[in-house]
């Protein structure tokens, strides 16, 4: 039996094509007329979508005012004429303009360029000679060898130069051993760029290291009041993930947060004395002086200039600044003003104590020894065949959290060797200022840099390391000697501003409430023996002369038991 053919509808393709063309025409005619219409109806989804989002974040307390502003605007709309249509009118125009098609964004690249890839396997031949060992069945490093499967993660700056780089090294390899990553460094640094400072970070669990670039520190803030509390000095301004902090500070015109290192003094603090090296010029007075002048709301301070350069001639005769020091003999005397100050802070605390008492103000009040530059007056007491200065420190730096005494000491970093004992045992926060290998900074600090040096230095750019923490990269903000001719208007009213008021206004009235005691005192004695004259205040005067006798009492109310004055009458 012959098969019947199947309908020639359902053979002949012509009219299915046709039909095919004919409903995408229809489609396409239909998507022109409609096309408003979309944009719109599009559009609304949008702005109903975002309305939605902005509803859902905003807190429930302030859900209220929000509906009310939207009542009264709606209520404002429908009371101005043609208010409802203009508001249709706006709405169909906002949700044409959300509906629009948005021009598909171009694909980004992905990989590196060609100048960015010869960078990369440069620095992969140059890695194999440290990284390969010839036995290796598999090595990871070898010369014509691909860099893709030795780094994983790669970055680049504008001038094509790797600003992060991730590779991973075989686990054979001695990341333990200080000189082998030095070498590891060392290669790094040269072939990625010179000029710049550079992280590095070494995973030992995984075997993994990694590279960046880091962005100088901020050299324009200047000296000015840190939002710090009591027993808190902001030493300087480090990196951001260095520290867990923030601090608003004022740079020019502009207010921006910055991460300081805060070095904490007082009973609580691990390191209550402070040991700052240097080359000249480094900033070390700078950091010293910022010191001070922070030290200064909050207690007193002893300044000894063993340089002699008049560099804290600013502080003198200042409120709370108890003498500025610079010969041999004042400094001797100081320190062992400073060192029974300390012996009697110590006596008077422990009585307190011990009859369940909390110390007295006067000992709770903090006390702050500004050395500058001891090795040149240990030099001199040498000569004269006197002692070390540095030796009447010991008290103070041994017992000195205890009786709320704090010693910074300043030096140059070629002189670090002539520090006496107790100082370089008992200064445990420590900052290195300028230019200094890596080598230096680690005998100094106790652990190495892991930044690589930088190549230009400006004044109080340094490493800082707070007892067994961290080491961080430091910019000192800038404190320059405000009686120096070559320091900008800029700077040297900022650190005119952070100076206290003259001592001598509270001398001044210190004296005129001495005089009315000594009036009154008069008068109560002429009352007491039945005399009737009239005093006079050129006769209470003389009268006060012969009851206090040098002036004494002045002395007694401005010093109290503390203060080289003291001591020496």
């Amino acid at each position: 039996m012959a098969r019947r053919p199947l309908p020639r509808i359902l053979t002949d393709c012509a009219p299915i094509a046709r039909g095919r063309e004919f409903a995408r025409t229809a489609a396409d005619g239909a998507a022109d007329v409609f096309h408003p219409l979309i944009t719109i109806s599009r559009g609304l989804r949008r702005l109903l979508a975002a309305g939605r989002r902005r509803w859902s974040s905003t807190p429930k307390e302030r859900r209220g005012s929000l509906l009310f502003i939207a009542a009264g605007s709606v209520l404002a709309v429908a009371l101005v004429p043609y208010g409802p249509v203009l508001a249709l009118v706006t709405v169909m125009a906002a949700a044409a303009w959300a509906g629009r098609e948005q021009p598909a964004e171009e694909p980004a690249a992905t990989g590196p360029g060609d100048a960015e890839t010869g960078r990369l396997q440069a620095l992969y031949e140059a890695l194999v000679p440290y990284f390969a060992i010839e036995g290796d069945p598999s090595p990871l490093y070898a010369h014509d060898g691909d860099w893709a499967s030795a780094f994983t993660e790669y970055g680049f700056d504008e001038a094509g130069r790797p600003s992060r780089l991730t590779l991973r090294y075989p686990a054979y390899f001695t990341d333990g051993d200080a000189a082998s990553r030095a070498r590891i460094e060392q290669v790094l640094y040269a072939k990625s760029g010179r000029g710049r400072e550079y992280r590095f970070v070494w995973d030992e669990e995984s075997n993994q290291l990694t590279l960046t670039v880091l962005p100088p520190l901020a050299t324009d803030i200047a000296a000015q009041r840190f939002v710090t509390t009591h027993g808190e000095t902001v030493l300087g301004f480090t990196d951001a993930d260095a520290v867990q902090r923030t601090l608003p500070v004022e740079a020019g015109a502009e207010t921006r947060d910055v991460p300081p290192v805060v070095w904490r003094t007082g009973l609580r603090s691990t390191e209550p004395h402070l040991l700052v090296l240097g080359r000249p010029g480094a900033g070390t007075t700078t950091l010293l002086r910022s010191i001070a002048l922070q030290a200064l709301p909050y207690g007193d301070i002893l300044v000894i200039d063993g340089s002699g350069t008049g560099e804290y001639a600013c502080l003198a005769g200042r409120t709370g600044v108890m003498g500025v020091e610079s010969g041999l003999s004042g400094a001797l005397a100081t320190l062992e003003w400073a060192a029974h100050e300390t012996e009697r802070r110590l006596i008077t605390a422990n009585r307190a104590r011990q009859a369940g008492q909390q110390a007295p103000d006067d000992v709770r009040w903090p006390l702050w020894i500004i050395l500058d530059r001891p090795t040149a007056l240990a030099h001199l007491a040498a000569a004269e065949g006197r002692d070390d200065p540095q030796h009447l420190l010991q008290v103070p730096l041994r017992h000195g959290r205890a009786a709320y005494v704090t010693v910074v000491v300043a030096d140059q970093i070629d002189c670090a060797g002539v520090l006496s004992e107790p100082v370089l045992t008992h200064t445990r926060a420590r900052v290195v200022l300028g230019p200094a290998a890596p080598e230096e900074v680690q005998a100094v600090l106790g652990a190495p840099p892991h930044t690589t040096p930088a190549a230009d230095v400006p004044p109080g750019r340094g490493y800082a390391r707070l007892g067994a923490g961290p080491v961080l990269r430091l910019q000192v903000p800038a404190t320059p000697d405000p009686f120096d001719d070559a320091t900008s208007e800029t700077h040297r009213q900022a650190v005119l501003d952070l100076l206290p008021d003259p001592a001598a206004s509270l001398e001044e009235e210190a004296t005129e409430d001495l005089s009315e005691a000594a009036r009154l005192a008069g008068l109560e004695a002429a009352l007491a023996d039945g005399t009737e004259k009239t005093v006079t205040d050129g006769d209470d005067r003389a009268t006060a002369g012969e009851q206090t006798p040098g002036g004494a009492i002045g002395v007694d109310v401005l010093f109290g038991t503390a203060g080289p004055g003291r001591a020496e009458s």
